[in-house]
């Protein structure tokens, strides 16, 4: 079947309005999602109380709230976790009227009481329960903001050592990109951003840069092997070459990330979304965000070489015919 993807000349660059105006939608869309209702965040990033229940028949989601906010738990989020017979339902210490302080070990047993009065003692099983203060969880947002923004100045810097500013300024757009975009996908998936979710943003981003140095590191090669060829022509020849591996590549990780989506569970099925995603995202912005991105750059501030790449059209120019004069000269 690889033998399709073998000396290949799709023009891929063709469609770049295309793709940059279907980014530009979906990135609108988010926006506006994000505008009504923010990101969630897990209890890890919140700090709060969170209880994995199963329930011996299925229930109603309105059912159980209004049963617990009648009980003086207020504002907990209930979801429902795989089964229509499990839910998870999260809580914050302010969120629990009480007359006097309670701790996080306290919210969890009056939640688990307020199950067992409403549905029976044998009708409810605590499957698990996490608990978090709000200050533990401010620091573990503030560690995982740190990590990404490092991840991304660590990549600048790896990208300013092994190419020139134009193409390490194209990958970081381009990585960008794939990072705002899947914040976005977790807002249409109403996936919470947990620990697992940071760890799969932070994976997303070294996948899509390795997938764009791939592209580019080829790129650099044809530019040295062919002066006479434009910016346009090598770009998309470069993608050509280098399809065969990314399709490779990207049908190893998916099968990965399928199977942990059928068997992971639903603990591990947040990373599973996002390492999809962002597979899909990251060989999407290296052809059609890199690419377009660094042809623009190429253009506004050209190198100083004796090929100008400015125009995706190649400009030949026939041989001079001289005289016999000149040529006895």
């Amino acid at each position: 079947m690889l033998r399709i993807f073998h000396n290949t000349q799709y023009d891929f660059i063709r469609w770049w309005k295309w793709a940059v105006g279907l980014t530009i939608a979906f990135l609108l869309i988010g926006l506006v999602s994000y505008m009504r209702a923010p990101i969630n965040y897990s209890i890890e990033f919140t700090g709060g109380t969170m209880l994995q229940t199963e329930f011996s028949k299925p229930l109603d989601v309105a059912d159980l709230r209004a049963r617990l906010t009648a009980a003086g738990v207020t504002g907990a989020e209930i979801q429902q976790f795989g089964s229509p017979r499990e839910f998870t339902i999260r809580a914050q210490e302010p969120r629990l009227v009480a007359t006097q302080a309670a701790g996080a070990g306290t919210v969890a047993r009056r939640i688990q009481q307020v199950l067992n009065s409403a549905y029976g003692p044998g009708n409810v099983r605590v499957i698990r329960t996490e608990a978090l203060s709000p200050r533990v969880g401010g620091e573990l947002r503030r560690s995982a903001l740190i990590a990404m923004v490092l991840s991304f100045f660590i990549t600048l810097i790896y990208l300013a050592i092994r190419f020139e500013w134009r193409f390490g300024a194209a990958a970081v757009i381009a990585t960008a990109h794939d990072f705002i975009a899947t914040l976005v996908f977790l807002k249409l998936m109403h996936l919470e951003v947990s620990l697992m979710v940071v760890a799969g943003l932070l994976t997303v981003i070294g996948y899509s840069m390795n997938d764009t140095v791939i592209i580019f590191d080829r790129v650099r090669e044809n530019l040295h092997k062919s002066r006479n060829e434009s910016l346009y022509d090598t770009l998309n020849r470069s993608i050509n070459e280098t399809l065969p591996r990314s399709v490779i590549t990207h049908a190893l990780s998916l099968s990965s990330v399928i199977a942990l989506l059928v068997l992971g569970g639903e603990v591990i099925r947040p990373f599973a979304w996002v390492m999809g995603f962002g597979i899909f995202t990251g060989t999407f912005s290296s052809m059609y965000v890199a690419a377009p991105i660094l042809i623009w750059i190429e253009r506004k501030w050209p190198r100083k070489t004796s090929v100008s790449r400015r125009s995706p059209t190649v400009m030949h120019t026939s041989p001079t015919r001289r005289s016999p004069a000149t040529a006895a000269r």
